[in-house]
């Protein structure tokens, strides 16, 4: 899947956040969504910009960023 047919970065929108293609929903509110408990039944009853298609590309683009070659340290 290529998650870029998905999402896109527009300086205008959302102060360039990541988004939807075609809405103003980001790829951070839903992984917060995710985060607090929310199921996938839950985000595509409550925001309608989304198809299950989507929402799967959200964890490619978040899988991706995790392989650059960085070094996280954590406290």
């Amino acid at each position: 899947m290529d998650w870029q047919d998905y999402i896109h970065s527009v300086p205008g929108i959302l102060s360039g956040k990541p988004v939807i293609k075609g809405t103003r929903i980001s790829v951070e509110l839903i992984l917060r969504l995710l985060a607090e408990g929310w199921t996938e039944a839950q985000i595509l009853d409550n925001y309608e910009g989304i198809s299950p298609e989507a929402l799967r590309s959200f964890f490619v683009f978040a899988a991706e960023g995790l392989t650059e070659d960085k070094v996280y340290q954590f406290g």
